[in-house]
């Protein structure tokens, strides 16, 4: 009798991480797919190159700004409501964006749905760390999740190619719907709620002092473009931003129950894997967002084929990550991963940044995307695992986190700050050749094949860009030289329990 229980739940708990999966799914889509949809909806809704990273970094800040706040409201309202809360305003917020008449729109919807995803995301690990509780189990349902998270960012590229080239761009975000309703249709096999007898008072103050700080930051770096660095307007919302966020970290020291311990990030193994993730994440953000136009606009390829042309990035994560970094991880310091994975991330963000108009696929494109995707594999097995390392249990969840708000924070930060550089010096290279100031935008409106000097303009852009992002890699890899001073892992002890694997949320 026991015995036939066991099996059912058994099978019950591997029937949830299907489901889980499947959200783990939409979630980590999202992120890849709209990037190569992104130059269609720029030309259908009529984006600027200025506006452009916001369909990005809308998704990207809401997500990580709010994704501490959403792990609290999952532990105050219950996990697996929260789950299917999220999935109906995740598949409802796509359903806008892909109807979306105007760039307005379509920019809450991108919003919008990375505020769903703060409150489905750590939900849904929550869901499978309750669900997997024996140490061979949860390191297989770990191992599956993690699958789910690198391999789906593939999905996206290849999915969102195939979508945008053979229906629609909108369809991008329309996909969203049925993989939620999917994943919806399992909330019988998701473990019940249940209340906790001491709940904890949500941060609001907090939450509202680190999301209004960062977009300050972010809009201040996207404005730059338009009005200049040293403007009254840009450097009023840094200072604010900076404010703000100061004003964060002096109020979480004395709150009752902060949104962020600092004592989390305080740690210099913990804050120096933070620190990597997030500024790692800057140079793979501006990979995908200038190589989709570097491959469609100015190499002429499809959307499809530029999904397509993407996917040795993948399995250059999945080499550095899986094939490497995770063999070395239990016997060496974790800078000798994160240090040169850094470097070989800047070797390759700058071997992008020799890329010409008329350079090969194979001699530009495809060996940067090899270093560059085995480098970000050696700095996120690592940092992730480290990233919960000496922590409390009672704060692991807000540890693991506080990973993918680094992560999209990183890439918020690092994607307006990029695009403003590139498109600053693509308006500067082509105000001294074309006689309009708009000619870009005209040019593009028009449509048409795009002129040479405009593909020149835009390299010299992306270029610019590259050359920023590589320094940032190669300042990162030198503090975290210096700060992570985290020895080599002892040997564990016989009988001792294996620590919980960290999980990438994308």
């Amino acid at each position: 009798m026991d015995t036939t229980k066991t099996e059912a739940t058994g099978s019950r708990r591997w029937l949830a991480l299907a489901f889980i999966g499947l959200a783990q799914l939409m979630i980590v889509l999202d992120v890849t797919i709209v990037n190569i949809a992104l130059p269609s909806a720029q030309a259908d809704l009529g984006i600027s190159d200025g506006d452009r990273q916001w369909v990005i970094t809308a998704y990207t800040l809401a997500f990580g700004g709010l994704l501490l706040l959403g792990g609290r409201i999952a532990d105050y309202t219950g996990r697996r409501r929260a789950f299917l809360t999220g999935l109906v305003g995740f598949a409802a917020a796509s359903a806008l964006g892909g109807a979306a008449p105007g760039f307005g729109a379509l920019l809450g919807a991108r919003a919008a749905q990375g505020a769903f995803a703060a409150l489905l995301a750590p939900a849904a690990l929550s869901l499978l760390t309750t669900s997997f509780t024996e140490q061979r189990d949860r390191a297989r349902a770990f191992g599956i999740f993690g699958a789910i998270a690198a391999g789906g960012g593939a999905i996206g590229l290849v999915a969102g190619g195939a979508l945008t080239e053979y229906l629609d761009w909108r369809w991008c975000l329309y996909v969203n719907v049925p993989i939620a309703v999917l994943a919806a249709a399992g909330w019988w096999v998701l473990p019940a709620d249940t209340r906790p007898q001491v709940r904890q008072r949500i941060d609001g103050p907090g939450a509202v002092l680190a999301v209004t700080g960062l977009v300050a930051v972010v809009y201040g770096c996207s404005e730059a473009e338009s009005e200049g660095w040293d403007s009254a307007l840009v450097l009023g919302l840094l200072f604010l931003g900076v404010a703000l966020l100061t004003g964060f970290v002096l109020y979480e020291r004395n709150a009752a129950a902060p949104l962020l311990p600092l004592r989390v990030v305080l740690s210099r193994a913990r804050g120096s894997a933070f620190l990597g993730i997030a500024l790692a994440t800057v140079g793979m953000f501006a990979m995908f967002l200038f190589l989709t136009y570097y491959m469609q606009v100015v190499m002429g390829y499809s959307a499809l084929k530029t999904g397509v042309a993407f996917l040795p990035l993948t399995a250059g994560v999945l080499a550095g990550a899986g094939g490497l970094a995770s063999r070395l991880l239990p016997r060496v310091p974790p800078r000798a991963l994160i240090v040169p994975g850094l470097l070989l991330a800047s070797a390759g963000t700058g071997w992008l940044a020799t890329v010409d108009v008329d350079t090969s696929y194979a001699a530009g494109v495809l060996p940067a995307e090899l270093v560059l995707g085995f480098g970000m594999g050696m700095v996120m097995a690592p940092a992730i695992n480290y990233a919960t390392h000496g922590v409390r249990a009672e704060e692991a969840g807000v540890a693991s986190a506080t990973v993918n708000t680094a992560q999209q924070i990183g890439g918020s930060i690092g994607t307006a700050l990029l695009n403003t550089i590139a498109t600053s010096t693509t308006a500067d290279y082509l105000a001294e050749r074309l006689p309009a100031a708009g000619a870009l935008e005209e040019r593009r409106a028009a449509g048409g094949p795009v002129p040479d000097v405009v593909k020149a303009g835009l390299v010299e852009g992306f270029s610019s860009a590259y050359t920023v992002a590589s320094a940032i890699l190669v300042v990162a890899a030198a503090v975290v030289a210096v700060v992570m001073n985290t020895p080599r892992p002892a040997p564990a002890k016989p009988g001792a329990p294996a620590p919980a694997p960290a999980a990438h949320l994308g």
